[in-house]
């Protein structure tokens, strides 16, 4: 797809519980200025650069909007690594941690980063941090065990986005997509990432036995359908890896990503802060080429 579409390849982090109830937050608004975040990429998932904003063209509830601001920059980002570390990683473990080195060793030396595994309960394993080192050191001593509390650990996660410090915000999910002891339901975790300005890349490790258990392939399914449906909605890249290869070039390339994006603003026409949700489609006037963008926000 080329609008607020997702990219499924295969490629040729105990906190206290916290409540429910939170005040919802507005996406990127400046006064009624709306800041979009894109990601740009060729059939082959390179990314695209250089590209000015005449050949964009940009949509609210369907409604076309005058592009008021518009920049490339590569600047420093909060990010939030999501590492599944649960029983069922077991097997997997090992080509997940490959792809967090990979991921922050094509880091912007200025970004910040925390690390939550995902088991029984989510685990802050590090909070923000610039040194790199310390969030790998935090995932070699950590191996696959207890249940799993996805959904949770993604959760809290973007309630630990609300202290970084950088104005670019990513989520980096690295599971088979398993979830078997979650608090939260899958509608409060897509509910939270609509609500918060932070983009979410996510990384299927789909190395299931050809032969399996129908309950085991449905299981499955619904794991790799959650990992993709976020990435979709909150505007990043989607991947499923089956090897070590595989993960660490998806990783690498999801890096890349948010270091090169198009922030795009305009100002909707007729909405501006009346507390509803609006949905946003961006594209791109050339044949080829598919745009990465969040599928909307609520308007406060």
């Amino acid at each position: 797809r080329d609008v607020t579409g997702v990219q499924t390849c295969a490629l040729p982090i105990l906190i206290a519980q916290q409540p429910r109830e939170q005040p919802r937050k507005v996406f990127k608004m400046d006064a009624d200025l709306v800041l979009v975040p894109v990601t740009v990429m060729d059939r082959k998932g390179a990314i695209v650069n250089g590209l000015r904003a005449d050949a964009f063209s940009v949509r609210d509830d369907r409604n076309s909007e005058q592009i008021f601001s518009f920049s490339e920059q590569d600047i420093p980002a909060s990010v939030g690594v999501i590492l599944d570390m649960s029983g069922s990683m077991k097997a997997t473990l090992n080509q997940a941690k490959v792809a967090v080195r990979s991921f922050l060793d094509t880091a912007n030396p200025a970004d910040e980063a925390f690390l939550y595994s995902v088991s029984s309960r989510p685990d802050r394993n590090t909070g923000f941090t610039t040194d790199a080192e310390t969030v790998m050191t935090s995932v070699g001593l950590s191996g696959a065990k207890g249940s799993t509390a996805l959904i949770d650990t993604i959760y809290y996660g973007l309630d630990t986005m609300r202290s970084a410090h950088q104005p670019r915000k990513a989520l980096l999910v690295i599971s088979d997509g398993m979830d078997n002891h979650s608090r939260y339901s899958k509608s409060d975790l897509m509910e939270r990432a609509l609500e918060s300005d932070v983009q979410i890349y996510t990384i299927a490790i789909n190395d299931a036995p050809a032969y399996q258990k129908p309950i085991q392939f449905q299981e499955q399914r619904w794991g790799l359908s959650l990992l993709e449906e976020l990435a979709e909605k909150a505007g990043g890249l989607h991947f499923v890896v089956r090897n070590a290869d595989e993960i660490g070039t998806a990783a690498a390339v999801i890096s890349r990503a948010i270091r090169n994006e198009y922030t795009i603003g305009y100002v909707p026409g007729d909405h501006a802060r009346d507390g509803k949700w609006h949905s946003i489609q961006v594209k791109l006037h050339r044949p080829g080429i598919r745009v990465y963008a969040r599928s909307g926000y609520y308007a406060q």
